[in-house]
């Protein structure tokens, strides 16, 4: 049953032979198959997609029905990005302080008035996640009030004017509310529409031509959203009335202009190094727990790779983008369904066949060393090549001895498991341990080099 519809969507396929050229042909076929067999088997009627190799794009292509007026979907055309969106907004003040004209640090009742916590939310908080504002559309549907126009203030007056979640700066909640307030904030300061500000300060430079409020990337000439109910038919999927997405997820654009900003990002080119850095700079929240997010973006380490990333989710549209700086690579993967994990399946499907290969045991490797420092730290036999400089020097013969002496009264954990996920910092990563023992437990903080033979830079044991 399969084999009609892989045959309608390799009809349907559609390339840019140009930039193809750099992927081989075996490549090729396999990145074909991938998309054409998810698209047939999670009901996505298209995807397009872009690839970096080497700082330079080596493939933009798409697939299957855009739109019920297109039939055949090209690289050429805009599918919206949503929340992708962000980093481009989180930019845009970065610009701004770097200009004078502000200052992440400033508070918010500074540029506008009104706000729930206004006085003490730092603009870097509404970028970072941590203002404690509501989010106004945390739903993966549209509902009731979205389907009529809406203004920035008027979202403000309604979910910024709540009492807060809680206090800024102690908790990690994604908020599209606060990215509105971020977005006016822009216009304030700058004198001048976000987008406006957005296309003469980084779209225009960049060569990034496409680029569309995506309420004028509707109607014929455009991708169209789809939907489903459960596992029923696809169909059509109405956009959210003008208004709704604005500094939150507003942008519609090609992979390949996607794909052009994240060649910059890679580059340090057009900012400054410095605020690249800002941007990629995880946070912390006030208990010293790091949300893994920066201003508008991802920063994780995934399957032994430091990835940049965000995704975006609009009425009918799923995209994501994914950068890993250390191979100046990049996928982006956009589709016109918001119900299916079909953009997900692309994105990793598309990683194994055009990133370089990551030993499958890296991780395990990498929980093995874990284990092995710290049984040589409690039995007194520290191997020190398993060290960074840093670490040698803060593992004195006083402190190897303090490890020894505390430790081995304790006898083998029965187990030294990760807890939560990891995280780039100063390129280590950065893991924490929870130390499993019948009577007690220890935690353990374990900065490592990348890869499954990363010395350890930091390694640090405390009590419950």
């Amino acid at each position: 049953m399969l084999k009609p519809a892989l045959a309608l969507f390799a009809l349907l396929a559609s390339a840019t032979p140009a930039l193809a050229q750099t992927i081989t042909p075996d490549e090729q076929s396999r990145i074909d198959k991938l998309v054409i067999e998810t698209l047939a088997k999670t009901k996505t009627p298209s995807a397009s997609i872009a690839i970096v190799r080497g700082g330079e794009i080596v493939l933009a292509k798409a697939y299957g029905k855009a739109a019920e007026s297109i039939p055949v979907s090209t690289p050429a055309l805009p599918y919206q990005i949503a929340s992708n969106t962000k980093q481009f907004t989180a930019t845009a003040l970065l610009l701004l302080e770097d200009e004078g004209k502000l200052d992440l640090d400033d508070k918010v009742s500074k540029y506008l008035p009104g706000i729930s916590g206004g006085d003490a939310i730092a603009l870097r908080q509404l970028l970072s996640h941590t203002s404690g504002l509501q989010d106004y559309w945390p739903q993966d549907y549209s509902f009731p009030a979205m389907m009529l126009p809406t203004t920035p203030q008027q979202i403000l007056d309604i979910w910024a004017k709540k009492p807060l979640d809680y206090a800024p700066g102690t908790q990690w909640q994604y908020s599209n509310t606060g990215y509105v307030v971020a977005g006016l904030i822009v216009e304030k300061v700058s004198g001048e529409p976000l987008f406006s500000f957005l296309e003469k300060r980084i779209f225009r430079p960049l060569g990034m031509s496409s680029v569309i409020d995506m309420e004028k990337a509707i109607g014929p000439k455009f991708p169209q959203g789809y939907g489903r109910a459960a596992l029923g038919p696809v169909r059509v999927e109405p956009p959210a009335a003008p208004g709704w997405l604005y500094a939150a997820g507003e942008l519609s654009m090609t992979p390949t202009d996607l794909a052009k900003w994240d060649i910059a990002r890679m580059n340090r080119a057009l900012l400054s190094a410095d605020d690249w850095d800002e941007q990629e700079r995880t946070v912390k929240l006030t208990d010293g727990k790091d949300t893994n997010y920066g201003l508008g973006v991802y920063n994780r380490v995934s399957n032994g790779r430091q990835v940049i990333s965000h995704g975006g989710e609009s009425a009918g549209f799923l995209s994501t983008n994914n950068v890993y700086p250390e191979l100046k690579s990049a996928i982006v993967v956009m589709t016109n369904t918001w119900s299916s994990s079909g953009y997900g399946q692309i994105l990793r499907g598309l990683a194994e066949i055009v990133l370089p290969p990551v030993a499958p045991d890296a991780a395990t490797a990498q929980a093995a060393r874990v284990r092995t420092v710290y049984d040589q730290l409690r039995t007194g036999t520290l191997d020190r090549k398993m060290l960074t400089e840093n670490a040698n020097h803060y593992f004195s013969p006083t402190v190897v001895g303090d490890f020894q002496s505390s430790l081995r009264p304790l006898g083998a954990p029965m187990s030294i498991e990760p807890d939560g996920s990891s995280a780039l910092r100063g390129g280590f990563v950065m893991q924490h341990f929870t130390v499993k023992y019948p009577y007690r437990t220890l935690d353990l903080s374990v900065f490592m080099e990348p890869g499954a033979n990363g010395r350890v830079e930091q390694f640090l044991v405390s009590g419950e």
